[in-house]
């Protein structure tokens, strides 16, 4: 069938931030030198970003609630950012459940897992892993954390807390991650960007197809597909075409969703374009299976606890 969806939207993966707070060092360093990152120039994104904006950026899209994803805040200050988000009026959606920061080896991990955990509307935990020997493409402190045993007792108590782990990496980790979700069968993983197919040689791509066939073989990983125009810069709808279905057949549309990443992917598109990309793409299934793409996998896999209208106008309830 070739039906564009046109249902509520969750997106399940996009940034708040106020720059006047000064706890968001990647951008600061940005602000302050110009030097870019691996998404290119940061300069379009180096200002406040709130509620306001990102609900202008998402206004014809039909998005009815979010879920909030780490921003990079400092590691000085924990804690902060799910209480600046708890200060803001969410009244709208944005922001609905977050995805906190907590690096899991850290001397005081424990506490603040605890601590975040006991905000209802913290629903899980990211500490990117994404490391590659080039300093300006590398998100994480050094590389081989997954199986550091420090590392691994901090996943183990987010685990038991009931927290699902965001999981961002690059390709060439995946053999890595695919050991230690084996190990963490009670873990709920949720691999953030598709995998991040940096790596656009046949080579680089070749790798990425195995690593993400391989991971989702695994009952306990979900994928969310955002932010494949950071890794493309030159996209198009038909370059893009492939990468989402080698996504959606590793994974299925009852394990993946769609998600913005903005304001980050507003670097490479707009949010129509992004989500024009994703409803051209789905078009192909089923609605059922759109549906759990766009609002299904994420209300399931966050426990947002959202029902969809229409199936309330149906006379069923999700």
């Amino acid at each position: 069938m070739t039906e564009l969806y046109d249902g509520p939207v969750i997106d399940p993966h996009h940034h708040l931030w106020d720059l006047s707070l000064e706890r968001h060092p990647w951008l600061q360093k940005a602000r302050g030198s110009g030097e870019e990152m691996v998404f290119g120039s940061l300069a379009p994104i180096l200002r406040n970003y709130g509620i306001d904006d990102y609900r202008a950026d998402a206004a014809r899209q039909n998005v009815i609630a979010t879920v909030h994803v780490e921003a990079g805040w400092s590691v000085t200050y924990p804690l902060e950012e799910s209480r600046w988000l708890d200060g803001l009026d969410r009244s709208s959606g944005v922001a609905h459940r977050y995805i906190a920061r907590v690096p899991l080896d850290g001397p005081d991990a424990m506490r603040l897992l605890e601590a975040e955990a006991a905000n209802p509307n913290v629903v899980g935990i990211r500490d990117i892993l994404s490391w590659h020997p080039d300093a300006a493409k590398s998100f994480a402190p050094r590389p081989n954390r997954m199986g550091d045993p420090a590392w691994r007792a901090g996943l183990a108590h987010a685990t038991r807390l009931g927290l699902v782990f965001d999981l961002m990496l690059y390709p060439w980790q995946m053999d890595e991650a695919l050991e230690l979700v084996r190990a963490f069968p009670q873990t709920l993983f949720v691999l953030n960007h598709g995998g991040s197919p940096t790596d656009r040689t046949e080579d680089g791509l070749a790798l990425w197809r195995r690593g993400l066939r391989a991971l989702g073989n695994e009952p306990n990983m979900r994928l969310k597909i955002s932010d494949l125009v950071a890794y493309d810069n030159n996209w198009t709808l038909e370059s893009l075409r492939p990468v989402i279905e080698h996504c959606l057949d590793c994974f299925g549309p009852a394990r993946a969703m769609f998600a913005s990443d903005f304001p980050v992917a507003g670097l490479h598109a707009s949010f129509d374009e992004v989500y024009r990309v994703f409803r051209t793409v789905a078009s192909q299934l089923s609605l059922d299976e759109q549906r759990a793409l766009f609002f299904a996998t994420a209300n399931e896999t966050y426990r947002l606890g959202i029902a969809d209208p229409a199936k309330i106008r149906s006379g069923c309830h999700i």
